[in-house]
């Protein structure tokens, strides 16, 4: 799987003066446009289109200085419509117009051409099962978060704080099934899984029974899960996990992700640094 996504990689980098399209890439990768997506983001750390469009204004960077094209010419190389809308990509990534970047010689930040392989550290195995789960709900309360990929999410954390003891209380028994207890749900995230997007994250249960009328519920069909056991300090740990499933547990088994909600049951230890955690991904056969 790595090696498709570097040849991938290499058709973004032939063809970064045109509209590179996630289709041509996920037939390159011989997956699906989803998984392509969420590999890519779980691995490079930010959204595949932002990849690409950082790496097409680096490109473009080097010749509005190179001086040898009109700034015209360079937006329509690199698919702008207007040399008003290319300033505003420019300036976005640059910190600086092109014009202005032009006349100063700015100094102009550069996103380096990404390329992936596999690192095998130690002899560490990665506890996983498979699960084949009947229609369920997830069911508590819900906040339209940002997404963050690396720390503490404090929007998150605000969020599970607001939540009151007796809205814990009255869900807690709803938990009729795994995984178990009290749960955080990422959901409805955003295509491109860009750094700042936004996603519902939910703070609730995993249930069968009827949900209460002043309770949020997501109803969730029948699909098959990979489960990840985790432990470790937190939240580094399990941000870690996510990496390490898409980059060495995805290549290496016929299962590819596909939509629905992320599901993370987490024990905090007494002073909140360590974690053990279960983490459930929606999978699907890949084909033959």
């Amino acid at each position: 799987m790595l090696e498709r996504l570097n040849r991938a990689m290499e058709h973004i980098e032939r063809n970064l003066d045109r509209r590179v399209e996630a289709a041509e890439l996920a037939r390159i990768t011989l997956t699906s446009e989803y998984h392509l997506r969420r590999l890519f983001s779980a691995l490079a750390g930010m959204g595949l289109a932002e990849y690409v469009r950082r790496r097409r204004l680096t490109v473009a960077g080097a010749e509005v200085l190179a001086g040898e094209r009109t700034l015209l010419d360079i937006a329509v190389r690199y698919g702008y419509g207007s040399g008003e809308a290319f300033a505003r990509a420019f300036r976005a990534v640059h910190g600086v117009g092109p014009g202005e970047a032009r006349r100063t010689g700015a100094a102009l930040n550069s996103q380096p051409r990404m390329s992936f392989r596999l690192v095998v550290e130690g002899s560490a195995e990665m506890r996983y099962r498979v699960v084949e789960k009947g229609e369920f709900a997830v069911v508590g309360r819900k906040a339209r978060v940002p997404l963050v990929y690396e720390g503490v999410n404090p929007a998150i954390a605000e969020f599970v704080r607001s939540v009151d003891r007796e809205v814990r209380e009255r869900l807690e028994p709803l938990s009729d099934q795994e995984p178990r207890g009290v749960v955080g749900v990422s959901d409805d995230i955003a295509e491109d899984r860009a750094e700042g997007s936004e996603l519902d994250y939910w703070h609730g249960v995993v249930t069968g029974a009827e949900a209460p009328k002043d309770m949020d519920v997501r109803t969730v069909p029948a699909g098959t899960w990979a489960v990840f056991e985790s432990s470790g300090e937190f939240p580094g740990a399990l941000q870690r996990l996510w990496g390490d499933v898409f980059a060495q547990w995805f290549p290496s088994n016929p299962y590819r992700s596909r939509p629905g909600p992320e599901i993370l049951r987490t024990r905090l230890s007494a002073d909140g640094t360590e974690a053990e955690a279960e983490l459930w991904l929606p999978v699907e056969r890949t084909v033959d």
